[in-house]
Order: C-alpha cells, then structure tokens, then sequence
C-alpha cells in the first residue's frame, strides 16, 4: 500500500478526539478510553471498505457512558420493587441516614460508653429480634448471601432436603442448587414438583447425613392444582428428631403476617405470604428474607433465628465476606425503627401499596386530560419475585398508538420508564412520586 495514500494516516490523534468531547463532563481517563475504542472502531471500519467518522463514534461512546452514571428515574411501570430500578425506594429518614453514615465516621463498631470495640450491628438485632421474635439476628449485603451463609455455617459437606417444588431460579440466574452447592453442601431432592409429603423428608433425613433441612418460598411462580406441601411445623417437628436445624429462606421479608405497622386491617393480598414472627412462632431455627423488599429498606439479607445457630453464622469465615457497611446498616435502622413505631407512611413501598384509590383515580384523570391520554383500569404488581401472582388494582394511563414514546422517554433529561402494551404507551401513577405528575406531563410534551 502506498503510505501516501493509506487511509489509516488520515485518523486523528488521540488527544484530538478527546478534545472534541466536551459536552458530557466526563473525566479526562473515561474520554480516553471512549477516544481509544472509537479509533479501534474505525480501524475495523477501514479494513472492511468503510469511511469512518471518528468523531461521531467517540460521542456516541461518551453519550452511552454518561446515560450509565447514576442517576434517578421516574418508575411509571405500576411495578412497585422494580428490580431493574433497585427495588424500593428508601424513605427520606432513611436515605438522610445513610448519607451522614457516608460522609461521617460512625459507631458502626464502637462502644460509646467504654470507647471499646463493639458489636457490629447491635442495635439492628434489637430491633429485629423485637420485631420478629427471634433471639438474635445478622445482617449480610442480600438474601442469596443470607441462604448461602446459612448452608455453609450449618451444612457443610453434609446434605441439605429440599422439596422439589422449592428449587427457585430467580432473576439474574440466581439458582438455588448452585447456591447450596457453593455453601459445600449436597443436595438431597425429596418429593415431586408438585406434591411433597412428610414421609419424604422422613426418608431422607434417615438416609442421608444431614445437616440442615430448608424450606423456600416460591415467591415469584405458583404451583397449583394437584399439589401437597408438608405443613411448616411438621417439618419442623420431623427435622428436630432428626437432630437437625431447619432454615426457611421466605425471601419476600413480611416481618409479622398481621401487619400491626399499618395500623389498619390487613391487606388481603398478603394472606398467602409467609411471614417471619410466625415461622419463627412454628419453632424454625434460622428465617432468611431481603432488607429491600417488603420491608422497604436498603438492599441486605437478614437472617433470624435461635441464638445457637445466628452466632453459627457470626462466626463463619464467609460472614465477614458478606457483611454491609455502616450507611446500609444506618438506613436499615431507620427503616426497621419506623415499621416499630407503628408508621409505615414514611416508607415508600407501603405508601405506594396501600394508596387511596380515590386519589390515584384523581392523578390519573388530570394526568390525561394533561397528555390527551385515556384512564383505563389496570393492575400494578409488587415485584422483585414478591407476593407472586397479587395484583392492586388501580387507574393507568393509557396512550394510544404512542409506543414510540417508550424510548424518547427514557432517553429524556429526567427519565421515565413506563410500559409498553401493544402500540399503546401505558403510565400507572402508583409507583410516581405525584410530585412528579407535572414532570411527565411535560416530558410526554416534549418528546412527541
């Protein structure tokens, strides 16, 4: 190839690229990297017949990393633990907590009285023990860590029953076969898919070397029809002659099936959910379940349970692996403390559950006399493999043959995820701070 017309002479310098993007902010280092992959771009354009434009790919590559900072968005889904939006929102309180925990040194392992170390998380297993029942309680970073923990400190390389019906995938391929096979346990399958006795587990705690028995809540699919599933305190009272813990991993995190910090009657859709205080009440050894599910706090795994068997898990090597830091532990206390003073207001997801109809009917109606959009009745959904199945009733809004606006509304300045149905655009206000109603209003103006 003659140099003098060798088209790869003719790509810019690094530093030049660079120079070129300025509209995102972004630091110099991240600009480079965009710079580099877009040059590597147009080397691989070249070689194919291409005519690269250099600049063009880096702002593109630029635009794509400011979209994947941080940054909050408008949850118009009706799904009230959006999983993809980080589950639920924290409460003002809450989230104050945990930004002075970050900004701030903290007695996260302090004894203000003695000045001496102290144990980490004391007062969160107050307040969990007060609110569950349990003896003694142990935060982790999530739930998956919380069941691993669990199998590792009581079952490791023994066996571990599980009902058939109960071996979940969750998002993100989350498996539990891999999870006990990772806590150096095996698995002893017992029972069918859909029909799981006593006599099963009886068998299998006779068989084999078991170390744990563990119960999961199949929290995002139901089983229906033909089924049988053993009765929890009679797997409890099975396990216990064999001499073994039983572990009920509920996932979901409803503390106490009455409910008692909403004050109220309650809710209908959370009579099938399994709730701490009362497996604990059944005489289960170990409850695991989310921080940041129907609790409504930061992402963590708590487990609850016998005294005996919390310290177990406190004194595994993987504990220290999977324990939170000082701002999810301050957030947490906030969280837990509001659910005892009996005020679930304050929490964003019981605020959104249990929001009045009448006022939900009254945003929606001003919301499309707004958007010229029309008010159907529709259903939002708890999320997060939650209370499968249940749906709240409510007003969406509906635009029609609007689905085009599902992109340009979360490429908008402030984004907005809502959903899609069919060719129509749908917004449900249950999951909208109203504060934001007039932010829509002028998004889905502006992005016609």
């Amino acid at each position: 190839m003659d140099p003098a017309s060798n088209p790869y002479r003719d790509l810019p310098p690094v530093d030049v690229v660079v120079a070129s993007l300025t509209e995102t902010g972004l630091p110099r280092p991240v600009l480079l990297h965009c710079a580099r992959r877009a040059l590597q771009a147009a080397r691989e354009q070249i070689a194919i017949g291409v005519v690269p434009d250099v600049f063009q790919l880096a702002s593109a590559l630029s635009a794509d990393e400011d979209r994947a900072r941080p940054r909050p968005v408008i949850n118009a889904t009706g799904v009230l633990l959006h999983t993809n939006l980080g589950r639920a929102p924290l409460s003002k309180r809450a989230a104050e907590a945990a930004r002075i925990a970050s900004i701030s040194y903290t007695n996260l392992e302090l004894d203000l009285e003695s000045g001496d170390r102290g144990g980490r998380g004391a007062h969160l297993r107050t307040l969990l023990s007060s609110l569950t029942g349990a003896e003694d309680a142990l935060v982790v970073n999530n739930n998956a860590a919380a069941v691993l923990l669990a199998i590792a400190a009581n079952a490791s390389g023994r066996a571990v029953p599980v009902s058939r019906g109960e071996l979940i995938e969750i998002g993100g391929s989350y498996r539990l076969p891999r999870v006990i096979e990772a806590g150096g346990a095996r698995l002893v399958e017992v029972g069918t898919t859909n029909r799981t006795r006593l006599g099963d587990f009886e068998t299998a705690l006779q068989i084999h070397d078991c170390g744990a028995v563990l119960r999961v809540h199949p929290s995002n699919y139901r089983v229906e029809g033909f089924v049988a599933q053993v009765e929890l305190g009679d797997l409890v009272a099975v396990a216990h002659d064999a001499g073994v813990p039983i572990i009920h991993d509920i996932g979901s995190g409803l503390l106490d099936k009455d409910a008692p910090w909403l004050g109220r009657v309650t809710p209908a859709w959370l009579e099938s959910e399994p709730a701490v205080r009362q497996s604990i009440e059944a005489g289960v050894d170990l409850v695991t379940f989310s921080g940041d599910k129907l609790i409504g706090g930061p992402q963590a795994g708590i487990a609850v349970g016998s005294a005996a068997i919390v310290d177990r898990l406190r004194r595994h090597p993987l504990a220290r692996a999977l324990r939170t830091d000082a701002s999810t532990n301050a957030a947490l206390a906030v969280t837990l403390e509001t659910l005892a003073a009996g005020d679930a207001s304050e929490i964003p997801f019981w605020r959104m559950a249990t929001a009045e109809r009448a006022e939900l009917d009254r945003r929606a109606a001003a919301l499309a006399d707004r958007i010229h959009g029309v008010v159907e009745e529709g259903a939002s959904l708890i999320g997060a493999g939650s209370v499968p199945g249940v749906e709240l009733p409510g007003p969406q809004v509906v635009l029609g043959g609007e689905d085009h606006l599902y992109t340009r509304l979360l490429m908008a300045e402030r984004p907005i995820l809502a959903r899609r149905q069919g060719k129509d655009l749908v917004i449900d206000l249950r999951t909208v701070d109203p504060a934001d109603d007039e932010v829509i209003a002028e998004m889905v103006a502006s992005c016609r």
